[in-house]
């Protein structure tokens, strides 16, 4: 009986060392496939942030990160947004990437979550100095793309770049918008002498006040032969107001940002461009510089993503296509 005892318990320290041999010949898990990296969009439900979300989402897929997407209700929801940081940070992952609501409001919410992880701020900036690296199209210089898209579209509906023209801002207050609004007019007052902007509007974030907003334009300045909608949700509301009108050959409209609708306005005329951002990067690489960033590897401060004029004479391009028809799913 001993013996036989003596026997199963060789045969049971054999298996058990054969087992601990082969476990060390298993590959170790990576660093990336214990990570949880949130990302915290403005708004889940527009095509953009769905759009960086998807380049979020395939980051993550990529590199063995769990990313968890999480968004206010609305782009005005900025109590939401800080309530969303804090709560995510409460969490303990190993970075946040985020893009803030409104400059102000969120600066010291950032400050002190940067406290206890990295953040990477993508597409809109905040007043705080502690975002770990930053990733976002130079918005300045989209408002001056925009602004030279609008010009040369009235010149060749007119002959000339003169006229009266009107900026309509989804929020006042947003570090982007704001930024492309600096571009725009910086471009207009420099270049542009002949085109003046008579109404400066800034709305609520809703695309149907964007669209009351331009039928009021409509009404009460009959020689407007521009506009500079300065977001998607602005260009889907003045597309549809130019739409409605029948307006598209007498006011120019340039747009910023693209989805299904807009991009069916650029098709028909009623919109005459739309610079295009590239959010899907946004997305994949702010998750990538995050998680770069939460092993303590050297990351870029400022990352320029890039942004590109389209009209209808280029939206047939590769590289347009792309950028028009991203991978979403």
């Amino acid at each position: 009986m001993t013996l036989m005892k003596n026997i199963l318990s060789r045969r049971a320290f054999t298996s058990l060392a054969g087992a601990a041999v082969f476990a060390t010949m298993m590959p170790m898990p990576s660093f990336a496939q214990d990570v949880t990296i949130p990302i915290i969009v403005k708004d889940t439900t527009s095509f953009y942030w769905q759009i960086v979300l998807a380049g979020a989402r395939a980051a993550g897929k990529d590199l063995g990160v769990n990313v968890p997407e999480l968004g206010a209700q609305s782009e005005s929801d900025i109590n939401g947004q800080i309530s969303i940081l804090e709560n995510a940070v409460a969490g303990a992952p190993a970075a946040v990437v985020i893009s803030p609501t409104e400059f102000k409001a969120l600066g010291k919410p950032i400050d002190e979550a940067a406290k206890a992880v990295p953040i990477i701020g993508i597409d809109s900036g905040a007043d705080s100095k502690g975002f770990t690296s930053f990733l976002t199209t130079d918005n300045v210089q989209g408002g001056r793309i925009a602004a030279d898209g609008l010009a040369a579209a009235i010149k060749e509906a007119t002959g000339k770049e003169e006229g009266e023209i009107a900026i309509i801002t989804s929020l006042p207050g947003v570090g982007s918008l704001d930024q492309r609004h600096e571009g725009f007019v910086e471009v207009i007052a420099a270049k542009y002498p002949g085109l003046k902007v008579v109404a400066d509007k800034y709305a609520d974030g809703q695309a149907t006040t964007g669209l009351n907003m331009m039928t009021d334009l409509i009404t009460a300045n009959p020689n407007l032969v521009g506009v500079f909608a300065s977001n998607l949700i602005m260009a889907q509301g003045v597309g549809q107001a130019i739409a409605e009108n029948k307006l598209g050959d007498k006011i120019k409209v340039i747009g910023f940002d693209s989805d299904e609708k807009t991009v069916g306005f650029l098709k028909e005329g009623v919109l005459a461009g739309l610079v295009v951002q590239d959010p899907y990067r946004m997305g994949y690489d702010g998750i990538k510089t995050a998680l770069a960033a939460s092993k303590k590897e050297k990351v870029e401060t400022n990352v320029d993503t890039g942004a590109n004029l389209v009209t209808k004479a280029n939206m047939a391009d590769p590289k347009i296509d792309a950028l028009l028809n991203p991978k979403v799913n």
